[in-house]
């Protein structure tokens, strides 16, 4: 029955895309950036009181809307619509796609400009001086490292716990985008919310680090994580990052600049820096992995039944 429910949010995802008036992920997030405001004031950013605040902030915005989508799931008649429509809205699988379709057309056109304003909508990393390698070097990262978060990690929650695990792990998920930098401003205070997405990840990171071994060039895939996760700053980007740098058979990773600031990340995959044509490839991969995902999904039902 879930595989069922699975493909046809996927299905509705597929034709539709994110909704377009209000996307509750983007209700989601003005909420808690108006809580962050009253909360994490530049008088309270220091030591455990901080650290508490922002653990207190997590459960005030994630335990209610799972609990909600657990008595609504459990409805008889009315709870499969709702998982559905709860995974539809979690899923973000043709909206990646298109943000990076958006972000290739531009590079091919020459539009430098408009590459790099494209690729801001996908990536946190300064964008306004990078040159169309970098531009394509970004969307190629956002695209694996998204396919995690939007998709494979999505549809896991939502195998292992139903609607409220894709609730959850969404709402984690984004918690983390906004506060789980370690700035100054949420060092302390987004603590919490990049904790619990490191351990929602934990799982969901390693099957999609295998997934793109499985659906892209395997001995590259498997070398390149094992030898390069371990550097990379998150514990879970890392696999994931690798496994797909390794898979396309091109060299992600490097220095970049935040905020103004740049870090020096390790280098990842093998092979030449992307182009343009490389970030239609990096889609490829994701959506082969969901089709994988949920034909697995059914012949795992079927041998159930």
């Amino acid at each position: 029955m879930s595989a069922i429910l699975a493909m046809t949010a996927v299905v509705l995802d597929n034709l539709f895309g994110e909704p377009r008036r209000f996307h509750p992920l983007v209700g989601f997030g003005r909420l808690a950036n108006a809580l962050e405001t009253r909360w994490n004031s530049s008088q309270t950013r220091q030591g455990t009181g901080a650290r508490f605040q922002g653990a207190l902030a997590v459960l005030l915005l994630t335990v209610p809307p799972t609990a909600l989508a657990a008595c609504l799931a459990s409805i008889p008649t009315l709870g499969p619509a709702f998982a559905v429509l709860a995974l539809y809205a979690a899923l973000g699988l043709r909206s990646l796609g298109e943000h990076a379709q958006a972000v290739q057309d531009a590079l091919a056109a020459g539009d430098l400009v408009e590459a790099r304003r494209r690729v801001g909508y996908m990536v946190s990393r300064d964008t306004g001086d990078m040159n169309a390698g970098d531009v394509a070097r970004a969307a190629v990262e956002s695209v694996l490292e998204n396919g995690n978060d939007a998709v494979f990690g999505t549809l896991f929650w939502f195998m292992v716990a139903g609607a409220p695990g894709a609730v959850l792990y969404r709402l984690a998920n984004t918690l983390d985008a906004m506060w789980g930098y370690k700035s100054e401003r949420f060092f302390h205070f987004g603590w919490a919310a990049a904790r619990l997405d490191d351990v929602l990840n934990y799982v969901p990171a390693r099957l999609t680090a295998l997934t793109y071994v499985v659906l892209g060039n395997a001995r590259t895939a498997w070398s390149c994580w094992c030898s390069q996760a371990g550097g990379w700053e998150s514990p879970n980007a890392g696999p994931v990052m690798a496994a797909g740098a390794g898979a396309l058979r091109l060299s992600l990773g490097g220095p970049a600049r935040y905020r103004g600031e740049w870090h020096a990340r390790p280098a990842l995959g093998l092979g030449p820096r992307p182009g343009d044509e490389d970030i239609a490839r990096a889609v490829a991969l994701v959506r082969r992995g969901g089709w994988l995902w949920l034909a697995l999904w059914f012949a795992g039902g079927v041998l159930d039944a």
